[in-house]
């Protein structure tokens, strides 16, 4: 076993190139990312010493700790004291703080974020009628009764709805869908609140609910899909109506985003 590591190792090694870039550690960063994704380091691997690291970069311990540093605060490796520096087992991590940083950082428009949202919930509905359990449906029956017993306060609804939402995701068995879900949700709150505050949204917005469990109850994917697109449209044209009302300056975002949807919903 110690053999094949070290073999593993020098296969590592042999793939490092000398640093010449002004951002040493950035350049650092990069190749052990690509040695990573090429599958030369797999998760639980263990790097190789720092000095190793050092000699094959022709890197400063300081740049050289600044990279894995940095890629450890990322979640791509872990660093143990006396244990040295490993890849991580789960990339989870990883994924979920790079993208949560460019939703907080980039200014997505409500086009964007819902056309991907539709795209999403509409996949996570379908795969949940298709993989859910009897189990995945009850949670979801008890999460559409509070959210009945909710329908007059908004703030007690809204956190229903988007636990009836992750709820399914996680139902659908694919743990990259529900991430991404939660992570747009998470954007779109400002926009939820503005539209459950319009008369009706709330039981509007119960009912839609309603037709989505009763197709996942029937296993029909194709139903639930259309379940889901039918709720968010109106969920579209809820959020429209309620810019339009406080004369926001975000009608043409939205009614370019129920425009985008109609694209997907022909091209499906």
């Amino acid at each position: 076993m110690k053999k094949l590591h070290q073999t593993r190792v020098k296969s590592v090694e042999s793939k490092i190139r000398r640093v010449t870039k002004i951002s040493i550690s950035e350049e650092i960063a990069k190749q052990i990312m690509d040695l990573i994704s090429n599958g030369d380091l797999k998760p639980g691997e263990h790097l190789p010493s720092e000095r190793e690291l050092c000699i094959n970069f022709g890197a400063s311990r300081s740049s050289l700790r600044e990279a894995l540093r940095c890629l450890s605060i990322v979640g791509v490796l872990n660093a143990r004291v006396g244990e040295g520096t490993s890849v991580a087992v789960d990339g989870g991590k990883f994924l979920r703080k790079i993208i949560e940083w460019r939703l907080i950082t980039e200014r997505h428009d409500i086009e964007n974020l819902l056309e991907v949202r539709i795209a999403l919930e509409g996949v996570s509905a379908a795969k949940t009628a298709l993989h859910g359990t009897p189990e995945d449906v009850e949670k979801l029956r008890k999460i559409l009764a509070k959210m009945k017993k909710a329908i007059g306060d908004e703030k007690a609804f809204a956190a229903l709805d988007l636990e009836f939402h992750i709820t399914l995701a996680n139902a659908s068995r694919n743990v990259l869908i529900s991430d991404l879900i939660s992570l747009i949700r998470s954007q779109l709150v400002k926009g939820l609140h503005r539209v459950l505050v319009l008369p009706h949204a709330l039981p509007l917005t119960h009912k839609e609910h309603t037709a989505i469990i009763k197709a996942i109850e029937r296993h029909d994917a194709e139903a639930a899909r259309d379940a889901m697109h039918v709720h968010l449209e109106g969920h579209l044209r809820r959020y429209t109506k309620a810019i339009e009302s406080s004369g926001g300056t975000e009608v043409k975002a939205a009614q370019a985003s129920k425009n985008g949807h109609k694209r997907l919903r022909k091209a499906k």
